[in-house]
């Protein structure tokens, strides 16, 4: 009789070792199949092919290609002409860049090829009629204080945007050239867009200073004033 228990006893733990070892390899599968990432590719509707599968590039920063002679707008400092495409070698590193000659200030700047951002094309005729057209408009009189409107006409001079520097043009033009009319600082303002606006026409209309003169005055309504002093 003993030895009847003892047959049943090492039955019931060879089963119980049994679905002990089978519970472990299910467990050991199942997180095999979770640390692997997914096989199974979807595929393409009516057909065995498996798409494929491409993974994301960080986009390189664009770059426009400028050449010698073209005009450009720095910010900062107005038109300027290419004058040179160069190449120079900094820490093993080839680095090209940009020779720019900004003729009104009588700088050159040296501007990598790979950090332009700043830099833009000259307008197109069509932004050049706008600014005629912003030009001839009336003048917005803010009423907060002096120092505080030179700070935000000088953010828009050096902005680089046409549009925000004819603003600016328009806004401090005064219609006259009666230096009691301005004060210091509006007057360097304004001359300092006026130049600027004027620097961009002469690049775009191909057309003399005097001329480009004449057209700014006469949209902004200092030509009967200047021919009154005449």
């Amino acid at each position: 009789m003993p030895k009847k228990k003892k047959v049943k006893k090492t039955k019931k733990v060879k089963k119980a070792k049994k679905i002990k070892i089978a519970k472990n390899l299910k467990l050991k599968n199942n997180q095999k199949s979770a640390a692997k990432p997914a096989d199974k590719k979807s595929t393409i509707p009516g057909t065995d092919e498996k798409p494929e599968i491409k993974k994301i590039k960080k986009q390189a920063t664009e770059k426009r290609i400028y050449n010698l002679k073209d005009f450009v707008v720095y910010p900062k400092h107005g038109v300027g002409k290419i004058t040179a495409v160069e190449k120079a070698t900094i820490g093993e590193i080839d680095i090209h860049f940009y020779k720019i000659l900004v003729e009104k200030e009588k700088l050159t700047l040296t501007v990598p090829i790979n950090q332009q951002s700043k830099l833009r094309p000259i307008a197109s005729i069509n932004q050049i009629n706008k600014c005629i057209s912003i030009l001839k408009t009336k003048p917005k009189i803010k009423r907060t204080m002096w120092s505080r409107r030179a700070q935000e006409y000088d953010q828009k001079i050096n902005s680089g945007k046409i549009y925000e520097l004819a603003e600016v043009v328009k806004d401090l033009n005064k219609n006259t050239d009666i230096i009691a009319d301005q004060s210091y600082s509006e007057r360097q303002l304004f001359e300092k867009a006026y130049e600027r606006l004027k620097s961009e026409f002469e690049a775009v209309l191909q057309i003399s200073p005097e001329e480009v003169q004449k057209k700014m005055d006469k949209a902004l309504g200092r030509t009967k004033i200047l021919e009154a002093v005449e």
